[in-house]
């Protein structure tokens, strides 16, 4: 089945000419279906670039979704056309006395600020409190993982004295989780961050589920044990050559930046990367979808 996306939405013939089934909401309303009802809060300063790469994951499943996206009220973006927002974007207000099967919480460049000091912080934690009860399952990335963390289960960030960038090797904590169910035992993603996790704090907690780790031993995928928050610190949602498109903007910007490990081919910057973590991308969206969304979602909402 399709994912449901708002009319004339950008990433409509993106989808489209790769062959995923995307229907806009006239045609949805002819189909008896229940879909799933799912809200993207976009953090991501080109947010068109990510509303493409997470719509072709939630679009490789036979569930009929609709896709709510949501901006913060109190951040205005520098990189994304007010035309666009306004279109295509709701804000907390809009939707706040709605309920959702899913929610995702992306990452944003602002690992540097402490939480409390990101100027959309508060309506944030609105956002995540009032996900415990609207909300069946959340699934946060990278910042979006640690804001998590933090919000719901105190386990702050630290700083890294060298950004972890590149793509890297990953294995299984727990093999048996629906989570990862057809997941090889090492399999790669991408990191893009200059924060991690204390991963101990992680695995004593008592409600949380250390699921999958570099081989440094670094937090990637957590999971609460109800199943309601589910975080990453990585990005498997990035296409091939993003980490390239950051390296590059970093370079503009003066930035001291080391070349992504592991990612140009014979580290040869002018060779095109290879994605080599596409299909554990589409596995970690289709499982959520289907073992913590849609089986787990009340038909009709109480």
């Amino acid at each position: 089945m399709p994912i449901n996306v708002p009319k004339d939405l950008p990433a409509q013939e993106a989808l489209r000419e790769e062959k995923i089934f995307v229907m806009d909401e006239g045609r949805a309303v002819t189909q008896d279906i229940r879909p799933l009802n799912i809200l993207i809060i976009n953090l991501m300063p080109e947010k068109e670039k990510t509303e493409l790469q997470i719509l072709r994951l939630l679009g490789n499943t036979p569930l009929q979704i609709n896709i709510t996206f949501l901006r913060m009220a109190t951040h205005k973006p520098k990189t994304t056309s007010e035309y666009h927002l306004d279109n295509f974007y709701k804000t907390f207000a809009d939707v706040k006395h709605r309920r959702f099967d899913g929610m995702i919480i992306t990452g944003a460049p602002i690992e540097h600020l402490q939480f409390e000091d990101v100027n959309y912080w508060e309506e944030l934690t609105d956002i995540m409190e009032w996900s415990n009860d609207h909300v069946t399952s959340s699934l946060h990335v990278c910042w979006g993982a640690q804001a998590a963390l933090y919000y719901h289960y105190g386990i702050d960030k630290f700083p890294l004295s060298n950004k972890v960038f590149g793509i890297f090797q990953h294995r299984l904590m727990d093999p048996k989780n629906k989570l990862l169910r057809g997941f090889d035992e090492v399999f790669n993603g991408p990191h893009s961050r200059y924060t991690d996790v204390p991963t101990d704090k992680i695995a004593n907690h008592p409600e949380l589920s250390l699921l999958a780790t570099t081989f440094a031993n670094e937090t990637f995928i957590t999971m609460s044990n109800d199943a309601k928050h589910i975080m990453v610190t990585g990005h498997l949602e990035y296409d091939a050559t993003t980490l390239a498109d950051e390296y590059e903007r970093d370079l503009e910007k003066g930035l001291k930046i080391d070349m992504p490990q592991n990612y140009f081919p014979n580290n040869d910057v002018n060779e095109r990367p290879l994605n080599t973590w596409r299909s554990h991308s589409h596995l970690l969206f289709s499982n959520w979808l289907n073992y913590f969304v849609y089986q787990q979602t009340p038909f009709v909402w109480g």
